[in-house]
């Protein structure tokens, strides 16, 4: 293999590397994003004391 096709060959795998950690990094964002509105979504369902007290008539 010649020095050209090489250095074509190496620059390629780099750009495909770079391609592929510059995607894992935005699924990391979004996903933590997700978290994080998850995690708020939780807080705000929660409603104290609700079920602590049943009446029934029967």
């Amino acid at each position: 293999m010649d020095i050209a096709a090489l250095s074509v060959s190496m620059s390629a795998s780099r750009l495909s590397t770079n391609m592929g950690i510059a995607l894992l990094s935005k699924v990391l964002d979004t996903a933590e994003e997700t978290g994080e509105i998850l995690d708020e979504m939780m807080a705000e369902a929660v409603t104290p004391g609700l079920g602590e007290i049943l009446d029934i008539r029967v």
